[in-house]
């Protein structure tokens, strides 16, 4: 299956939206150098593909039994998207530092599978995020790994070169106008990304 435009605007302006994610492996590279961070990156990384397989197993599952089922899942989908669209709106700046010590390679790559892997938002997220995408006559399970993974590797990809820019990161910082108007983008993309998932009939 081939990504609509919608997804994967969608998706790139998310991946592209400062957060924990970001803030962790900048700050993993600041405390132990760039192989830590790019290790921290795989890590994220793979802890994302955790609530993608979990995301599959139990969306499809549910969503295979009934339309109204799907209808549930789609409009609680659409509110909490909307719910972080206002949040980001509301908070006018990035997530704040995040400090770490340095440890290893080895070490930051299962840190930073645990981060994600036990990141509660990552998983309603996808819960969230991913349905609003699907189309009628394929399989779910299939849809949902395919457009989570896509998630994953541009979050992965956004992380890499957050590392690799991180000294100049981390001696100048992002700028708080900067950090306001992409929280401003990324939260009124979220809001009206909500408001369509809500209005579009499935297979739209």
């Amino acid at each position: 299956m081939l990504p609509s435009a919608s997804f994967l605007f969608a998706a790139l302006v998310l991946a592209l939206t400062p957060g924990p994610g970001i803030a962790y492996v900048v700050a993993r590279t600041a405390a132990g150098g760039r192989a830590e961070g790019l290790a921290s990156c795989i890590g994220t990384g793979l802890g994302g593909l955790v609530h993608v397989s979990a995301a599959a197993l139990g969306l499809s599952f549910v969503l295979a039994q009934s339309a109204a089922a799907f209808t549930v899942v789609k409009y609680i989908g659409a509110a909490y998207l909307v719910y972080l669209g206002v949040r980001l709106l509301l908070s006018g700046s990035s997530t704040g530092p995040v400090r770490v010590a340095a440890g290893g390679a080895r070490r930051a790559l299962s840190e930073g599978i645990l981060v994600e892997a036990l990141n509660v938002k990552t998983a309603l997220f996808f819960l969230a995020f991913l349905p609003q995408f699907l189309e009628p006559g394929g399989s779910t399970a299939l849809q949902l790994v395919t457009l989570g993974s896509i998630c994953v590797a541009l979050n992965t990809l956004v992380d890499v070169l957050a590392v690799l820019g991180a000294a100049r990161l981390v001696s100048c910082g992002p700028g708080r106008r900067r950090a306001r108007m992409v929280n401003a983008v990324s939260g009124l993309t979220l809001v009206g990304l909500g408001v369509y998932a809500a209005a579009a009939r499935r297979g739209a």
